[in-house]
């Protein structure tokens, strides 16, 4: 069984948005949540998952997680609407 790889984006309890990326998304959100996953996160707790993208290949989510981090928050949120089906209002609700 091949390994799976992720780019994902992460809700701060001061309402940012982080991107990251892991081979192991479960226990990523969990190494965040124990304050130990990054620096960034590690004052923002707790963090939700809000978004991930599955690859095949280390190099193209490590690739994709650069992209994440270079978006502005609304265009951030705009991806996680469309990809998600979530209407606008109902982002503010999901993200609580």
């Amino acid at each position: 069984m091949e390994e799976k790889h992720y780019a994902y984006m992460l809700r701060c309890a001061d309402d940012t948005i982080y991107s990251g990326y892991t081979n192991n998304l479960e226990k990523r959100v969990e190494t965040h949540n124990e304050g130990k996953g990054a620096k960034y996160t590690k004052t923002r707790r707790p963090v939700k998952l809000v978004y991930f993208e599955t690859f095949e290949s280390k190099k193209d989510a490590m690739k994709r997680e650069y992209q994440f981090k270079h978006l502005t928050r609304k265009q951030k949120e705009q991806l996680i609407i469309e990809r998600c089906n979530i209407d606008k209002d109902l982002l503010w609700h999901y993200k609580k």
